[in-house]
């Protein structure tokens, strides 16, 4: 089995970053203050609305072990795989595009409701922070030799200490610093754009927006699927 190009590893990282700042921000929005993608943000978010400042108590409560026990499904899955000999890239991604398209059902029916702790929205609120523990594992199991993609920082953290390298140094842009910028930038801009175009999907198409940040990762994943990469050790 071939390595996939230099191309295909760059689109990944983009692609998927692109998606996490997208669902993020349409999750937010249309769940009530639900942070999908990083469950950390929804224990925030539980003391916003103990404070009284929001809703959605129970499904904030239960973000947290739904996230733990859809990412260690999904590592069980890829450790199978390699167990058998198996590349796990396009599986993973498979496996979120298609949940991603299960969270946009279930949140196109759930929609509209009068609060968060309706069970259609709890129920698509949970399937979306399953969608996105998926490529959380992904990120750090199978795209580890990428940047983040769902959590951005660590990246922006990064970015701070390249700067102050890049002005600093005597030598300019030197080919470890160079590596560092193309690994780490590219993604946090698309992040943003994700997140803008999040919002912007929300307007114009409500929990329809989902749509494609699936098939951005379905396209991802059938390009992994037809140029599959070695089984990482």
């Amino acid at each position: 089995m071939s390595a996939p190009s230099p191309s295909l590893s760059a689109a990944t990282g983009i692609g998927m970053a692109l998606v996490g700042g997208y669902v993020d921000v349409v999750g937010f929005v249309l769940l009530f203050g639900l942070f999908v993608n990083h469950a950390t943000g929804n224990l925030v978010m539980l003391g916003v609305s103990l404070a009284g400042g929001g809703q959605g108590i129970a499904t904030k409560l239960l973000s947290l072990p739904v996230f733990i026990a859809a990412a260690a499904a999904t590592y069980v899955l890829i450790c199978r795989r390699r167990a058998h000999g198996q590349a796990s890239e396009a599986a993973v991604l498979l496996l979120q595009a298609a949940m991603l398209l299960v969270f946009m059902l279930l949140t196109v029916a759930a929609l509209p409701a009068d609060n968060a702790d309706q069970p259609a929205v709890m129920l698509a609120g949970l399937v979306g922070v399953c969608a996105m523990a998926v490529q959380n594992v992904g990120a750090r199991v199978v795209f580890s030799h990428l940047a983040p993609t769902t959590i951005m920082t660590g990246n922006v953290t990064q970015i701070a200490i390249d700067l102050v390298d890049l002005l600093t140094s005597k030598n300019g842009l030197d080919e470890a610093l160079r590596a560092r910028i193309v690994k780490t930038w590219p993604p946090v801009g698309a992040f943003a754009v994700g997140a803008i175009g999040g919002a912007v999907g929300v307007i114009l198409a409500g929990p329809w927006s989902l749509l494609p940040a699936a098939v951005v990762v379905a396209i991802l994943g059938g390009l992994y699927a037809r140029a599959p990469r070695p089984v990482q050790a």
